[in-house]
């Protein structure tokens, strides 16, 4: 990169916005110059905002940043934002910053399903990234906005594009084991998750269902594959794990699909991004992994892990555990590596 590209992060007081500031310490590309959140939080410091640390903490120059409001003109210093607000103020907000010229990269919902607008997973559909041009050009905004995936689609759809490429996919069944972070902080009450599995999360099984399909297809066309999430919430920190059941699109052998995962380049591992991981499916023989505490935190919480790859009799194809980490991977991770993608691909100026 010819320069570093001054970033901002909105809803930096969240469990989400703090793990955006703990990835982009430090980051080759990327300086972080300013925190911005709600009216409740702002001229406040970092540190007196902030309820929830990641395990190594924070630098104490960062802990200083004294907390802007969501506004363009206040974070006037940045090139890019990354956006951890909750959907229900982020449409409005990135939409202000886009027009405003900034670069947005979201991990709120509001406008994924934009026509105009890509849900990007990077290794899966680099190719949506041109989407902002039309966007651009569309909305005549100088800026634009990029959004990742739900959590859970962005680990599941990682591990299906290499048994799309290779083998085709007529239909997918998932049905997934969901860390607590991935409620935000504080939540879940514990007195409704200890000793408990909650079988139901509001809104996360269409997400699923609709994001993978609008990443796995082209930019203009959904994939046709059927698919079906079941959605689960578990007493686990961190981690998302997925067992999932495909029917292929041609027969191949369970070691088969297993080695084209552990092959598997994407377009990030090939720019060589620094985020990347390297591989960016780890596939494991054991008959009891991927397991959250041993297995989330593959390639720095990037990678997504794979494990018991077998025969699948009742879809004629096969099943397997993938797991990935719902914080990193899953958000503002995804998010960053989407920012280096069309970085490297020169489309933020």
């Amino acid at each position: 990169m010819r320069r570093k590209f001054k970033v901002a992060v909105l809803g930096a007081t969240g469990m989400v916005g703090v793990r955006f500031i703990s990835l982009l310490v430090g980051h080759p590309w990327f300086k972080l110059v300013a925190a911005a959140a709600s009216e409740r939080s702002k001229g406040q410091r970092l540190r007196e905002a902030v309820r929830w640390l990641p395990p190594q903490g924070l630098p104490e120059e960062i802990l200083e940043f004294e907390v802007k409001s969501l506004s363009p003109k206040e974070l006037e210093a940045a090139d890019v934002v990354f956006s951890a607000l909750p959907s229900d103020v982020a449409g409005r907000v990135e939409e202000e910053f886009a027009r405003a010229g900034f670069a947005v990269f979201s991990n709120a919902s509001s406008h994924r399903m934009d026509k105009d607008v890509p849900v990007l997973n990077p290794e899966v559909n680099a190719d949506h990234a041109f989407l902002v041009e039309e966007q651009r050009k569309r909305r005549r905004w100088s800026g634009f906005i990029v959004t990742n995936p739900n959590c859970t689609a962005a680990v599941l759809t990682l591990s299906l594009k290499p048994i799309l490429d290779g083998f085709g996919i007529r239909r997918v069944l998932v049905s997934t084991m969901q860390a607590l972070s991935g409620a935000g902080y504080p939540g879940v009450p514990s007195l409704d998750i200890v000793d408990n599995i909650i079988p139901f999360i509001k809104g996360e099984e269409e997400k699923v269902e609709r994001e993978t399909l609008k990443m796995m297809g082209s930019p203009s066309k959904p994939a046709s594959f059927k698919i079906s999430a079941s959605c689960h919430r578990v007493s686990t920190i961190d981690g998302h794990l997925e067992a999932v059941f495909v029917e292929l699109g041609r027969k191949a052998e369970p070691s088969e699909v297993a080695e084209a995962m552990e092959v598997f380049q994407g377009e990030p591992q090939k720019l060589g991004l620094p985020t990347a991981p390297k591989p960016p499916i780890v596939v494991k023989g054991e008959n009891d992994r991927p397991q959250p505490r041993l297995d989330r935190m593959a390639g720095g919480g990037m990678a997504v892990v794979v494990g018991r790859m077998r025969k699948d009799p009742g879809l004629n194809g096969v099943k397997y555990v993938v797991l990935g980490h719902n914080t990193i991977r899953g958000a503002a991770g995804c998010s960053i590596l989407n920012a280096e993608l069309l970085a490297a691909k020169r489309l933020i100026s």
